[in-house]
């Protein structure tokens, strides 16, 4: 995994956990590819690419409000 590839999916672990401690997905994790990360979302597990998870999550929290940090 490059450097990029890590940096990114640290910053989707982050976000799954501040997600997951506000209540607004109920599980997360790596997928089953080393380029996705699963979500649970309204009790479905869902699958994106690294990117995509980052966007879903950034928006989550924005449109619940909670403010990172």
């Amino acid at each position: 995994m490059n450097s990029t590839k890590a940096v990114l999916r640290n910053e989707v672990q982050h976000l799954a956990e501040e997600a997951f401690h506000s209540k607004l997905i109920s599980g997360y994790g790596d997928g089953p590819n080393s380029d996705e990360y699963q979500i649970v979302f309204q009790g479905k597990p869902r699958h994106f690419p690294l990117e995509d998870a980052r966007y879903f999550l950034c928006n989550l929290l924005f449109e619940s409000g909670v403010k990172e940090g």
